[in-house]
């Protein structure tokens, strides 16, 4: 953990600024921001293979280059694709733990604090979704997380039972075993499809006004009802819940303890994936078959994102994972920030209203583009918290020291201003900071 200021006091006398930091306390986790940050470079990888869904590729392409970019697209997908919003959704009920924990030490309720931040994370979702066609998740997890709310005193083993119903995926279920009785049965046609149709109709015509009055009208809609018919809505406060649990339970905190607990996390879900990646395929087109089949599709990609959540947790032990990942670190502290970023440049890179690169760019190079921007992202990410931590206006050492307000950097006050003003309100990115929690 790093630790960072948490009080100062400014002294203004004869132009000079004196800054005194009285107090310090341990408030992040490394290997979670770590993890936040390799789970929104791994969507930014998937989303640059799917250019943002926005399917348009090269008409066609030598053989060579055919066969790598059919290699790209299986390995990518075959990582991240499922799993890294997983991680994402169970991180985010992590986060809440600590906001909550934070509020209820000091003897507050942060339930209300909460849902007006749900509410604010619509307006982030609204933003982003202006720039991604096929809607945002963070308007699914405005919405589930009110789960977290309605949990926030029931105890472990409640919280528990309830993240496992919510994970078992109880509608399919309802919908297999109904399919089954009643072989003309068939869940209501949300039309998702039609919808998805209109939205790729608007955004090949380019017209960049358009785009972004149909994406946060019909492309948020459509979103919503494919997480109904994906099953996400289930999947999603169940990882919320597992992240709750790990919060209060303190599992990623470094510890002999904690690090048996993960190397037990990843066997169970590497034993479980295999079976689950075996069976998932086996089913036919029939109602009762497809239901099954997506719970099946859930379970391997949920057995799997252990795999690599565990996975990380445990190389994140050790000193040479963490000098190689060091930059994941940064990137996870702004993780709102770059994936709405992502969005926002993908858009200008691949749709017709900006580069139109999307029919010159296979998988492969696609990836190639993705891998850049994370590169670029983290740079800046870097750049930018290596400067005075929330609650010090200046960077480490300047601690009692006095300075001519000429010699501050006018990037260095931007940085404090934005940091203090923004994470209170945006709480996604506070992550493990405890100040203003």
């Amino acid at each position: 953990m790093a630790r960072l200021p948490i009080k100062c006091y400014l002294y203004s006398e004869k132009n000079k600024i004196t800054v005194i930091v009285l107090k310090t306390e341990k408030s992040r986790i490394d290997a979670v921001d770590a993890l936040r940050g390799f789970a929104v470079m791994a969507i930014l990888l998937v989303h640059s293979l799917e250019h943002f869904i926005f399917p348009v590729y090269p008409a066609s392409s030598p053989a060579w280059l055919a066969a790598l970019d059919e290699g790209v697209f299986a390995v990518v997908f075959a990582l991240f694709a499922g799993k890294a919003y997983a991680i994402f959704a169970l991180l985010f009920g992590f986060t809440f733990h600590l906001q909550y924990a934070s509020r209820q030490s000091r003897g507050e309720d942060f339930g209300g604090r909460f849902l007006w931040r749900l509410l604010l994370l619509v307006g982030f979702a609204t933003l982003n979704a202006a720039f991604f066609p096929a809607g945002d998740v963070l308007l699914l997890f405005s919405l589930v997380g009110v789960v977290l709310f309605a949990v926030r005193r029931l105890n472990d083993r409640t919280v528990l039972a309830l993240a496992l119903l919510f994970l078992v995926q109880p509608v399919e279920w309802y919908h297999c075993f109904r399919a089954l009785a009643d072989p003309g049965f068939a869940p209501p046609d949300l039309g998702v499809g039609a919808m998805y149709g209109e939205v790729a109709a608007y955004t090949k015509a380019g017209d960049f006004w358009q785009f972004v009055a149909g994406n946060v009208t019909l492309g948020q809609k459509a979103s919503l009802l494919w997480a109904v018919n994906a099953g996400r809505y289930s999947q999603t406060a169940g990882l919320f819940l597992l992240g709750l649990l790990l919060g209060r339970r303190g599992l990623f905190s470094d510890s002999a303890d904690n690090a048996r607990f993960w190397v037990r996390t990843l066997i169970v879900g590497a034993v479980a994936f295999v079976p689950l990646q075996a069976l998932h395929g086996l089913f036919g087109e029939a109602t009762a078959a497809r239901m099954a089949a997506t719970v099946l599709d859930m379970w391997q990609k949920l057995a799997f994102t252990a795999v690599l959540a565990a996975s990380f947790v445990l190389l994140y032990r050790t000193a040479r994972f963490r000098r190689v990942t060091d930059g994941l670190r940064f990137y996870g502290r702004m993780s709102l920030t770059n994936y709405i970023a992502q969005s926002v440049v993908g858009a200008l890179i691949f749709f017709p209203f900006g580069l139109g690169l999307a029919s010159r760019c296979g998988y492969a190079l696609s990836l190639v583009i993705g891998v850049a921007v994370f590169v670029l992202q983290a740079a800046f990410c870097r750049w930018w918290l290596r400067g005075p931590r929330p609650g010090a206006l200046y960077p480490p050492g300047t601690a009692g020291k006095s300075l001519a307000p000429s010699d501050v950097a006018g990037r260095e006050v931007m940085r404090n201003v934005l940091f203090r003003s923004f994470l209170p309100i945006v709480g996604a990115e506070e992550a493990q900071c405890g100040i203003n929690n």
